[in-house]
């Protein structure tokens, strides 16, 4: 009988609440709140979305955290960034973390790193996939340049004249709306002359003068000169520095700032360094009177001191000139600011002092003082 039944009917399947989380996305909310506490409601959300394609609501995540399973794992998935032995499992991590949806932010703050690393990483992933892993050097493959064929086919026109240099040519080129440094114009000139045997501009056409009085011991020549000293405001008269220069060893032997420039003041410095260094052989000045004074001519006869004179208008002949030169970067400001005679006097004394002793550089090369350049030894009383 049971056979003409029918019969029974299975039992019903429970239908489940639309508005409920599936067991695995409930757990995979909880366990990413666990693993970077710092997430945003919103980021969990879209990190669902990108695992589980559905997007919870802030409120059911918030919901499922107070009241959800406990979290599956305790420990980080990736250790720091910093701490990757190898930066290609690092930039990896960077790679994996970004396709489950977390954001450049919560990237950064979980491996410990700055977002620009994280957005270097992702772009370089886009556009070469595994071969932008490994490290690479950041110089660039072509360097960034502004010479182009055109600028070196003009600099090329413009050496027909050898007299221009590469500032002239930097110039030119301006000119043509081509800017190019004088430095870059340097090189390709000196290309050009490489590549089309062109000729060098001549340097210097006038032929290097000979000096006159070139000493080639101690004490040979002894140079004298006074210098207005125009820039002090001690008000009154004039101010004067008159200086005997020792022409082998290029140093100060005597000098003085005086009121007046006269015989009596030129024949004080010159006793000075009379007493301390000897006699010179020569004294070389220009053409005045002070110098060639008759008196001063016997004591240059007496003293055995032969007085000789630079040309008229060839100031370079006298060496002082260049100490006086020296003279006006390294003590004029303290010669301008001295607001007594003692003041300017001191500056004076000092102004000698580190001409003297302080490290001076000479045709390219840095030497040792002028006293003890040519062992010079400034207890001496002769020449030797």
């Amino acid at each position: 009988m049971s056979s003409l039944l029918p019969p029974e009917p299975p039992p019903a399947i429970p239908k489940l609440d639309k508005r409920s989380l599936p067991p695995p996305m409930r757990q995979a909310i909880v366990d990413l709140k666990a693993e970077y506490p710092a997430f945003t409601l919103h980021e969990i959300a879209t990190i669902c979305y990108a695992q589980f394609g559905r997007r919870p609501s802030p409120h059911t995540i918030q919901l499922i955290l107070a009241t959800g399973p406990q979290p599956s794992r305790t420990k980080r998935r990736y250790p720091p960034y910093a701490t990757f032995e190898d930066p290609v499992q690092g930039r990896l991590a960077i790679i994996r973390l970004h396709f489950e949806g977390w954001s450049v932010k919560s990237i950064a703050g979980y491996l410990g790193t700055s977002r620009k690393l994280i957005y270097t990483t992702l772009k370089r992933w886009i556009s070469e996939q595994f071969a932008g892993l490994p490290d690479k050097s950041s110089r660039p493959h072509q360097p960034a340049t502004k010479t182009t064929l055109r600028a070196m086919q003009e600099v090329k026109r413009l050496q027909i004249n050898p007299e221009l240099g590469e500032y002239r040519v930097s110039a030119a080129l301006e000119q043509l709306g081509i800017k190019l440094s004088p430095r870059t114009c340097g090189r390709i000139l000196a290309l050009n002359r490489e590549l089309y045997h062109l000729q060098m501009p001549r340097i210097g056409r006038r032929p290097k003068k000979e000096m006159p009085f070139q000493s080639e011991r101690r004490h040979q020549y002894w140079f004298v000169d006074v210098r207005y000293l125009d820039m002090h405001k001690l008000g009154g008269e004039m101010i004067y520095c008159i200086s005997i220069l020792e022409g082998y060893s290029r140093a100060i032997l005597a000098s003085a700032v005086t009121r007046r420039q006269n015989f009596e003041e030129y024949v004080a410095v010159l006793y000075a360094a009379i007493r301390k260094h000897g006699c010179p052989e020569a004294v070389v000045s220009d053409h005045g009177g002070v110098f060639r004074d008759h008196r001063a001519m016997h004591i240059y006869a007496a003293f055995g001191i032969e007085k000789k004179e630079i040309e008229k208008r060839q100031s370079w002949q006298n060496l002082i000139e260049t100490a006086f030169n020296v003279q006006r970067r390294m003590g004029d400001w303290y010669f301008e600011t001295a607001t007594s005679w003692e003041d300017l006097v001191a500056a004076h004394k000092k102004w000698v002092l580190d001409y003297n002793y302080q490290k001076v550089r000479h045709v390219g090369v840095c030497r040792i003082p002028f006293i003890e350049r040519r062992g010079w030894s400034t207890t001496s009383g002769s020449r030797d």
